[in-house]
């Protein structure tokens, strides 16, 4: 089963989950799909979670892992974030943590500039 789908835009990585619930079943595969990218000269990620229905605390520790795995080298922003997905970003505080924006051609160039 693919987890994410991956394109290229300005020479950023947009990679969205290719499920509805990006939950314990899925988090630990997703967050070594997206690693091996950064693994692989991926430096400049967006995630892009519009079609993501439901996160948990484990998709969410999936993103603050890929977070951690870019370090300083990287950026990574989040958009598309909406309904639960999103109260769950401010319930846990995490929208202080990961930068958000609303719509993916932000995203790519907030971190194509």
């Amino acid at each position: 089963m693919d987890l994410l789908a991956v394109s290229r835009e300005r020479g950023i990585a947009v990679v969205a989950p290719a499920v509805k619930r990006l939950d314990a079943a899925v988090a630990p595969a997703f967050r070594q799909a997206v690693l091996a990218l950064v693994e692989a000269g991926e430096t400049r990620l967006v995630l892009d979670l519009q079609g993501l229905e439901f996160l948990d605390s484990s998709g969410l520790g999936a993103m603050v892992s890929i977070l951690k795995g870019l370090g300083s080298r990287g950026a990574l922003a989040v958009c598309g974030v909406h309904g639960a997905v999103q109260s769950l970003f401010q319930l846990t505080r995490m929208d202080k943590v990961f930068v958000i924006v609303p719509g993916r051609d932000e995203a790519v160039t907030r971190l194509a500039g």
